[in-house]
């Protein structure tokens, strides 16, 4: 299995930017699809954005199109999501996750390997 960690979250202020990365070690990287989910206190864990293989296809939740951004580098074995305008509402735990299908999924169960997730709140 491959190995992830998440690192770049922090405390941001609303109408802020934030870049998260995911580094991964083990099995070979461009193996896998990658995820973004985000998990708040008291809620699911939440699809936010996936990516193929190659990185030529990204997908992401509805409601966060336009304001992130994701990307990977097979060569840096690291994958980014870059965060624009954020709102308080994106206040969660930040979790990188790597999956074996072909074609990214948009539920947990998809994924068979995940970081320990990256802290990011934003204050109004």
């Amino acid at each position: 299995q491959v190995q992830l960690v998440e690192s770049g979250g922090g405390l941001v202020q609303a109408g802020d930017s934030l870049r998260l990365s995911c580094a991964a070690s083990g099995r070979t990287f461009s193996y896998y699809t990658m995820g973004w989910f985000r998990q708040a206190p008291g809620k699911e864990r939440e699809f936010v954005a996936a990516i193929n293989r190659s990185g030529g296809t990204t997908y992401y939740a509805d409601s966060l199109k336009g304001r992130f951004t994701m990307s990977r580098d097979n060569a840096k074995n690291t994958m980014y999501l870059q965060m624009n305008n954020l709102k308080p509402e994106d206040t969660a735990v930040y979790y990188c996750a790597a999956s074996n299908l072909l074609v990214p999924g948009h539920r947990p169960a998809d994924y068979v390997s995940w970081g320990q997730g990256t802290q990011v709140t934003v204050s109004s």
